[in-house]
């Protein structure tokens, strides 16, 4: 019978690769042969399902035809449980080590207190976040204040992330007798060494809640709506994007909280075009204003403006309104407004304006 990989790690199928690692991080945790009360074979069922559900290409595979797709040796890939094992089990002396794309290191960083870098004491992050916000053309230059709802995960507002069933009391963790560090024995080509890390168990703090939160299951972690008032400032263009740190996802009381990124997305607007921090228009004119020269009223983004005319001004020559562009993003000024002119030559004229050009011609 086919194995369900998402039933073993207690994850559904849709569930995002982030997930995935974090179902399996908390049975590790649970059942490495390690640990006191370890399991190595229920630790080697969930292992093989994470080598499937975390890397992508045998996750799409699995889907399509089931456990047995390439799972005859157990892991394939070429890869044994000897070598993960003793790559688990070396913790530090062994970070970095990948098999079929999956960082060892840092899956079993926090299980034995390693970094993935070699150290200890590693500081994990939440996931960043991107939103795509769409603006109006005016909204862009001008700046607006937009609202922002997402799902995410957040930290538990009960427990306020810490994980503690509120009014619980904090014994002395079992696994390290309070110390907040055990010592552990890695196998290296080497030979047998011993090296103290951070308890995986109290998080090297030396005590651990009698109780659990029972709102987030000791997690610290709760998915659920958060709602920002994000204020776009004046003169983003479209594809930039706004940071916002510290609004990302929460992974509870062992990591920081990653960063809310909002992409933007600038609708056009007819007649005008946005090159930098200018603006761009077209006007047509007559050939006698051309001439002559005149004053003409045109569209800005600050409304009807003048816009003078010199005699003699050439067809598809810029015409330049100082400062009427678009503010300069996180700097005081603005752009300029450029106006490129049209001259408009009729087809077909009348004998009376025929007669006038003649005698133009002749003067000229």
């Amino acid at each position: 019978m086919s194995k369900d990989y998402y039933k073993i790690l207690g994850v559904e199928k849709g569930a995002s690769k982030e997930e995935v690692k974090k179902a399996f991080r908390k049975l590790a945790h649970k059942y490495h042969p390690d640990k006191k009360d370890g399991d190595e074979k229920k630790f080697k069922e969930i292992n093989e399902a994470f080598q499937i559900l975390g890397n992508d290409e045998k996750r799409k595979q699995y889907d399509q035809f089931g456990a047995d797709f390439q799972q005859q040796g157990g892991f394939g890939g070429g890869m044994n449980w000897e070598d993960f094992m003793r790559a688990s089990r070396g913790g530090g002396g062994f970070s970095g080590s990948n098999f079929d794309g999956i960082d060892l290191g840092d899956i079993f960083g926090d299980i034995f207190g390693f970094s993935s870098g070699g150290g200890r004491g590693k500081t994990q992050r939440g996931r960043d976040i991107q939103v795509d916000i769409k603006l109006s053309f005016r909204e862009a230059v001008f700046g607006v204040e937009k609202e922002i709802r997402l799902n995410k995960n957040n930290a538990c507002d009960i427990c306020d992330g810490s994980g503690v069933e509120p009014g619980s009391k904090m014994k002395t963790c079992s696994d390290c007798g309070g110390a907040g560090k055990v010592t552990k024995t890695q196998r290296t080509i080497l030979g047998a060494m011993q090296t103290v890390a951070t308890c995986p168990n109290c998080n090297g703090s030396g005590k651990i809640p009698e109780k659990f939160c029972k709102h987030c299951g000791g997690d610290g972690v709760v998915r659920s709506e958060s709602i920002y008032k994000v204020k776009i400032p004046a003169g983003i263009d479209n594809g930039q994007s706004i940071r916002l740190a510290g609004k990302g996802e929460s992974i509870g009381k062992n990591g920081d909280l990653g960063d809310l990124y909002v992409a933007v997305h600038v609708e056009s607007e007819n007649n005008f075009q946005r090159k930098g921090f200018d603006i761009y228009t077209k006007a047509t004119i007559t050939y006698p204003q051309a001439v002559l020269g005149d004053k003409i009223e045109i569209d800005t983004l600050d409304g009807k403006k003048k816009l003078i005319i010199p005699n003699g001004t050439k067809s598809g020559q810029k015409l330049k309104l100082k400062s009427l562009g678009v503010p300069i993003l996180n700097r005081s000024g603005r752009g300029d407004h450029y106006v490129e002119v049209t001259i408009d030559v009729p087809k077909k004229v009348n004998r009376k304006a025929k007669k006038l050009l003649d005698e133009l011609k002749k003067e000229l």
